[in-house]
């Protein structure tokens, strides 16, 4: 085996689809399963097949759909569990049961009421059981973050007597520190006699902020399996982030001597699927995926990226599948930014004339936070009247027992455009008759409600993404109706592109 090699476990449909508001039906989840096949994950835990009959027909037909990861199905130390996974297991090209029981001595005594005896036990049995239907077995020694060393030691190696082929050492509860966690992983590595017959593996929570930091100190470690989700959704904090990971061993391959086999230009469109289907979004400022990670609005960054991209990026934007950096204009924003953007709409100014322009820019950088092309055409004296559509008239009927339909007015050109149209809440049948006056295909793929102080009489803010064609726009909208402030938000991204 390639000792430098990294296996990506991934548990975006297992862990990640036990956020509460992010379950998906068999249909999306084949559709996320594909997407990381394609993405290049080695392992996909595709669900507990025993929680539900649902959860056992989704790992069933992704096993029947997906064929080149190994497909791995969660259990707990109990033969029905077991039994159900093998089950749903059956059609996989390439099958692993995840078995496993807690290992720290608050579980032992607090969850399980049992004995360390009694618990090691139980592990090495339902290793061998599981072994009894595949040959890749995973076992996992919950709260390991938390357990005592020589336990977690004396359990790793009677599992792997048993029959495991993979051994997870989990921070359950995102407790650990890197140092901490990177030397329970040495330690067992040193001190556990059939280690070499195992792969050990690293699942990290979030609860404090460190799961991928945590992640790192075990496969410098020794550990040569990091188990992740998309986007680092996950119970309560959240779990390691594949995208961090991914970046993180692709930016110091040289340092670390390790990779994986994860095509790195597909993780922020598989992101922005697990966005849109799970409907979790992406903090603004999350590494790699964000919104924000890839934008600069102060002047000093804008200027050093606009000289020299490697200035302030440490990775560039299309290597992760981001089309472009954002120069994003703001009061902080200097004059090579303004130059640059007014160059990109046609007015090439000398330096006199940027001097007096900047000014102009400044005081209207204050009023309006950010400053679009628009904006920018307007300050150069072009009209941007007619150009635009502008919302004339908005009105909604909504409620338990009516269809939700929306009447919309738009007005371009000193032409008004009326549309109506139905939709399954206010906001789809806004949008729909929207989509009927302009006529442009386009998907949404973000859309973010935020109250801005508080209370019922708050103004929300509304922000909104759509792409076309593998280009995104954005839209801001703000209004104390918030189906008015959606649609004010929508033609704003609209009139972008």
């Amino acid at each position: 085996m390639n000792n430098n090699k990294v296996f990506i476990f991934d548990t975006t449909l297992r862990d990640g689809e036990q956020v509460p508001g992010c379950q998906l039906n068999t249909i999306e989840k084949i559709e996320v399963g594909l997407a990381l096949e394609e993405l290049g994950v080695d392992i996909l835990e595709a669900g507990f097949p025993i929680s539900s009959p649902g959860d056992f027909n989704s790992v069933v037909e992704i096993t029947k759909n997906i064929t080149r990861p190994t497909i791995c199905a969660l259990t707990r130390a109990v033969a029905a569990d077991i039994d159900c996974a093998a089950e749903a297991l059956k059609h996989a090209k390439r099958a692993r049961i995840h078995t496993g029981i807690g290992s720290s001595d608050i579980h032992i005594k607090n969850k399980l009421k049992t004995t360390r005896e009694n618990i090691l036990e139980k592990a090495a049995w339902a290793a061998k059981y599981a072994r009894n239907y595949v040959d890749d077995v995973e076992f996992f020694c919950e709260d390991a973050g938390r357990a005592d060393l020589d336990f977690l030691a004396k359990m790793v190696e009677t599992v792997i007597a048993a029959g495991a082929t993979v051994v997870n050492i989990p921070d359950t509860t995102g407790y650990c520190l890197p140092e901490q966690y990177g030397a329970k992983i040495a330690y067992l590595m040193n001190n556990v006699p059939n280690i070499d017959k195992a792969i050990i593996s690293a699942h990290c929570h979030n609860d404090l902020g460190m799961a991928t930091a945590n992640s790192m100190a075990a496969l410098q470690n020794g550990a040569r399996q990091v188990e992740v989700t998309m986007n680092g959704i996950g119970e309560r904090a959240g779990n390691t982030s594949l995208e961090e990971i991914a970046m993180i061993l692709k930016s110091h391959e040289t340092n670390l001597k390790l990779q994986c086999d994860i095509n790195v230009k597909k993780i922020y469109p598989t992101s922005r699927l697990i966005t849109r289907l799970m409907r979790m979004p992406v903090q603004p400022n999350k590494a790699i995926v964000g919104r924000n990670a890839f934008a600069h609005s102060s002047g000093i960054h804008q200027d050093g990226v606009l000289k020299n991209r490697e200035n302030y990026e440490i990775i560039d934007p299309k290597d992760v599948g981001v089309p472009e950096s954002l120069i994003v204009l703001t009061a902080r924003s200097g004059r090579a930014a303004l130059k640059h953007r007014l160059e990109i709409i046609g007015y090439k100014l000398e330096q006199k004339e940027l001097d007096e322009t900047y000014k102009k820019f400044l005081d209207l950088a204050d009023t309006r936070k950010e400053i679009y092309d628009e904006d920018l055409m307007e300050m150069m004296g072009q009209s941007r009247e007619g150009r635009i559509y502008k919302i004339d008239y908005l009105e909604v009927h909504c409620g338990k027992r009516l269809t939700a339909t929306a009447t919309v007015a738009l007005e371009k050109n000193g032409v008004r455009t009326v549309e109506i149209a139905e939709g399954c809440g206010p906001v789809d049948a806004t949008l729909k008759a929207i989509d009927k006056i302009i006529q442009q295909p386009v998907r949404l793929e973000e859309y973010l409600v935020q109250a801005v102080t508080g209370g019922s009489d708050d103004t929300g803010k509304v922000h909104i993404q759509i792409s076309k064609d593998g280009v995104f726009y954005y839209g801001f909208g703000n209004d104390t109706d918030v189906i008015y402030a959606t649609a004010k938000a929508y033609v704003d991204a609209l009139n972008k592109l």
